[in-house]
């Protein structure tokens, strides 16, 4: 009996420890247009999103899409050749071309609505 309430005990410990477990890449692309849409989050010339605003939700999206971004930038880079930031720019600048307007860009440090 003190083993099994000891094991659930610690069971129930470990569940409470776990960090949230992070938002899938199919989760996180359908969520990315409100985030956007909301101003939650922008694009910025390192070709990677980040968050405008503090939110949980937002920040879970970001961190998806800049994993699989990351991780596609890198496979790149290494087909052609070249330094990964160099694809990083390219993209950025290619994102914040495509943002539409009245979502926000980071332009010179500062968030700006297109």
């Amino acid at each position: 009996m003190k083993i099994s309430v000891r094991f659930s005990v610690l069971i129930l410990a470990l569940c409470l420890s776990l960090p949230v477990l992070g938002m899938s890449l199919e989760a996180a692309k359908q969520a990315l247009d409100a985030v956007k849409q909301k101003g939650l989050a922008g694009e910025t010339p390192s070709g990677y999103l980040q968050t405008v605003k503090p939110d949980q939700h937002a920040e879970e999206v970001v961190k998806a899409i800049n994993e699989a971004r990351r991780d596609e930038y890198a496979r790149i880079a290494q087909n052609h050749n070249i330094p990964v930031t160099q694809v990083e720019t390219v993209a950025g600048k290619k994102a914040i071309e495509q943002t539409p307007a009245g979502q926000f860009v980071l332009k010179d440090g500062k968030w700006v609505k297109k």
